[in-house]
């Protein structure tokens, strides 16, 4: 019985956290979708540039590979972080003003 009834509590126990799994993933996903939007929005309004007239500005700046990017609104204003393997191998955090496509600071991780 006891075997029994703890066979059950794992089973019930799985169940419960691939069902608190499924929830985080739906929440995660639905972020997501709210952040393409609001980025899509900043660049239709012009409040951020496009990647594709932010990137030749940065490529002419910094010499390497691309291999990140992330955009995000911080105190009201769009801002592109790129992660950038150097020719010389070190990694860069470069960080871009979205709405002029100024680097702002590059910091070495």
């Amino acid at each position: 019985m006891r075997r029994y009834c703890f066979s059950f509590l794992v089973r019930v126990t799985l169940a419960a956290l691939l069902v608190l799994a499924s929830l985080a993933a739906t929440a995660a996903r639905e972020d997501d979708r709210e952040r393409r939007d609001a980025v899509r929005r900043a660049v239709e309004s012009g409040d951020a540039l496009p990647l594709s007239q932010i990137l030749p500005k940065l490529r002419g700046r910094v010499a390497g590979d691309i291999t990140g990017v992330d955009v995000e609104r911080e105190h009201g204003r769009w801002h592109y972080e790129f992660r950038v393997i150097a020719r010389d191998g070190r990694v860069l955090d470069v960080h871009v003003d979205a709405h002029s496509g100024e680097i702002e600071r590059i910091e070495e991780k």
